[in-house]
Parts: C-alpha cells; structure tokens; sequence
C-alpha cells in the first residue's frame, strides 16, 4: 500500500512477462482511509488491461496507471490474470506532486543524481 499524504498523485507501472493466448492481464487500483487491505474499493476508471492474442503478444509491455488526487489515504495496485496465465514483473509506484520536500534519500538508495538544464558532458 502507498500511504499518499503529502503527494498529489501516484502512477503504477507494471511489465507483463510472459503471456499465454487468451489470457487477460489487469492493473486496477484501489483506496481506503485505513493501511489495511480490508475495505480497500476499486477506483472507477483507475483501470488498465490488455488481452493476449497470441502466445507471447503482449510480453515486454507495460500496465500503466495514473491516479491524480486520490480522495482516501491509502492505494494499492492490483494485479489480475484471467482466462490464461499471465506473468507480471514487479509493480513500481512513483509519487508525484509533493507537498513538502523530503528530509533525506531513503536508506536504501545507494547513489542518486538529479539536475536541472545541464549542458552537455
């Protein structure tokens, strides 16, 4: 779960794969005022999927939704394969829109670089 206090939105990013014909891949997301799976509620349209046609189709493509403004604390992703199997790679959260700026890197961070107009190296 991302807890979304303090940022505007939030996009999840999921690969497929490996995908089997017929098989449906989907990415939803969903919100709650508690950090808890109970009573977590789909968001309407917070929806992505995509059907396989043929073995291998959809593989190397990405499942990708943006929710701005959340109206409760609390989202997760959730990912679903249905009809045949569908296998995802890990599901990344990227928080955007912060209102205030970070004390320090999180701890596992190794290294970091940000810039700004930079000229050529």
């Amino acid at each position: 779960r991302i807890d979304m206090s303090g940022f505007e939105g939030v996009m999840f990013i999921c690969p497929i794969e490996d995908s089997v014909a017929t098989g449906v891949a989907t990415l939803k997301v969903e919100q709650n005022t508690a950090d808890s799976d109970s009573g977590m509620a789909a968001l309407s349209g917070a929806s992505a999927a995509v059907t396989c046609a043929t073995n291998d189709d959809v593989n190397g493509t990405l499942l990708v939704v943006d929710v701005y403004r959340p109206t409760e604390r609390y989202v997760q992703a959730v990912r679903t394969s249905a009809t045949a199997n569908i296998a995802f790679g890990t599901v990344t959260a990227i928080l955007y829109g912060p209102r205030e700026l970070p004390v320090a890197a999180h701890a596992t961070v190794a290294a970091s670089a940000v810039v700004a107009g930079p000229a050529e190296a």
